[in-house]
């Protein structure tokens, strides 16, 4: 089974961890809900370390 890392971008431009999950549409979903009402950027991440997908606000 493969884990979903979510990552936000400080100001900085460092991506640093948020939270992991096991289901993509559930952690596409949270990224997008988090982007909106933080006003960062998200990325979701697989195991080996591909971006999936970025997050804008």
């Amino acid at each position: 089974m493969t884990r979903i890392t979510i990552e936000w971008q400080n100001q900085f431009g460092r991506w640093q961890h948020y939270t992991s999950s096991h289901h993509e549409p559930s952690a596409y979903r949270t990224a997008q809900q988090r982007a909106r009402s933080t006003g960062k950027r998200y990325r979701l991440v697989d195991d080996e370390g591909r971006v999936l997908d970025i997050v804008e606000p």
